[in-house]
């Protein structure tokens, strides 16, 4: 994991974000970055290597989209600058999908 996933992560496991996370889930032929089961929701902290990587994430997001899983896309500048405001962010809109 990269250094943005590792905070973002941290702040992920703390039971104020309220929401259930798997890290590295396996999906497909893809290992997703984050994933929350009750809202289909694949989190993908995107840094440097996902700016040279546009065509395959475009053909990873539309894996997913058959699959029935949204994607959620965080610029690890944002995690790196205010890692707690981004898991507080990721876990509103996971718990808003899931209807919780």
């Amino acid at each position: 994991m990269s250094l943005p996933e590792v905070l973002l992560w941290q702040e992920l496991r703390r039971e104020a974000c309220g929401v259930r996370v798997r890290r590295q889930h396996p999906l497909g032929p893809y290992v997703l970055d984050f994933y929350i089961p009750a809202a289909r929701l694949a989190v993908e902290v995107d840094g440097r290597s996902h700016d040279l990587s546009v065509k395959s994430d475009a053909r990873r997001d539309e894996f997913l989209a058959k699959a029935g899983v949204r994607v959620l896309r965080i610029a690890a500048s944002d995690v790196l600058k205010n890692p707690e405001a981004c898991a507080l962010w990721v876990a509103s809109v996971g718990k808003q999908i899931s209807g919780e």
